[in-house]
């Protein structure tokens, strides 16, 4: 405190000697210029008595005016720079110690709109770090409690096996479902980081030029063993030889997620279609399933990391697929939207630039 004292001091100090500096410079070449041309155009003589009483009382003027100018722009540096100053450092250092829900209210004055600039740009970084702070609370959270899960499976029946008399059609049960563990792990854990390089930027799209209609056609034929144990049928719209320039590996992310769901959602029975079409310098490829729908609650969430409004198909997957998919999508300035009636289906929809 006494350090800060003393810096008030001595900066109160040198502003005063500026301005007496700048102030008696100004007058006394005023006064010189007044006295001369006066003293030309009447023909005056000056005494020395008389140059003197003029210099005192000059002085007593500069010294006066001096205090006055630094008293103003003391009061002025105190509501115009010294306050705002405060009142966003106080912000910052509150930020800093993790309160992220501080906001600092726009200052009312002539001659403040920078400093609002500053406080606006502070309030918006706030509320991102808020946000960013409680994603990465529920990520730790999510991502814990989806390793806990086949870890837990694969040390129970990991146990199991090493129980003495059991069966060769028990130890085959319980290989089965170690290995189905490992496998949810192991794509949990690819998930996890390809979704982290996409949301962090250390994967850029390389865009070449691709057949589109074989990719969909290729990523169709990756699923078929799945869709014909539930007798799906399975409908194709995909018009031919639909060149685009893209990412073709991002964009296999995309319809493997999308075809992955429509099957996975799709009762015995039902019926997926995929259908690729043109307009104008855009494809639209939408997938379409007779499946079970989402409820317009759950939509509002569908593409968040983790999240997972059926869970009565959770162990069939970990929560990142569409999350996956609405990253790439907008790293390849593209846009998804999905339409759905819960009970009959859902539509989902991505349109992408040609070139």
């Amino acid at each position: 405190m006494k350090q800060l004292s003393c810096r008030r001091v001595l900066q109160a100090i040198h502003n005063y000697i500026v301005f007496f500096l700048v102030v008696a410079f100004a007058v006394t070449c005023c006064m010189v210029l007044f006295v001369t041309t006066l003293a030309d155009s009447m023909g005056l003589v000056f005494t020395a008595e008389n140059i003197t009483d003029a210099a005192k009382l000059t002085f007593g003027n500069v010294i006066l005016l001096t205090f006055v100018f630094s008293s103003i722009d003391r009061i002025r540096r105190k509501i115009m720079v010294e306050r705002p100053v405060k009142i966003i450092t106080q912000a910052a250092e509150q930020i800093m110690q993790g309160d992220f829900t501080v906001r600092v209210e726009p200052l009312k004055g002539v001659g403040l709109d920078e400093f609002n600039q500053i406080i606006h740009a502070l309030n918006k970084m706030a509320a991102e770090l808020s946000g960013t702070e409680t994603l990465r609370t529920d990520f730790i959270a999510n991502v814990s409690h989806e390793l806990k899960t086949p870890l837990a499976v694969m040390g129970n029946y990991a146990t199991m096996l090493q129980r003495p008399g059991i069966t060769e059609a028990e130890k085959n049960t319980y290989a089965k479902a170690i290995s189905e563990a490992a496998r949810r792990l192991a794509q949990l854990i690819t998930n996890i980081l390809k979704l982290n390089k996409l949301e962090n930027q250390q994967i850029f799209p390389k865009a070449e030029p691709y057949d589109l209609s074989e990719q969909l056609c290729q990523c169709m034929l990756h699923f078929e063993d799945l869709w014909e144990q539930k007798n799906l049928n399975i409908e194709a719209d995909i018009d031919e030889n639909i060149i685009i320039q893209s990412d073709s590996e991002l964009l296999s992310l995309v319809w493997n997620n999308l075809i992955s769901n429509a099957v996975k959602f799709t009762p015995e029975g039902g019926t997926i279609c995929i259908c690729l079409k043109t307009k104008g310098n855009q494809v639209v490829v939408s997938v379409r399933d007779t499946g079970c729908g989402i409820k317009p609650e759950v939509g509002q969430h569908i593409f968040e990391k983790f999240y997972q409004g059926d869970t009565s198909h959770a162990t069939q997957g970990n929560g990142l697929g569409l999350a996956l998919v609405k990253r790439v999508v907008d790293i390849l300035n593209g846009e998804i939207h999905v339409e759905s009636t819960y009970g009959k289906g859902s539509t989902f929809t991505v349109r992408i630039r040609r070139n």
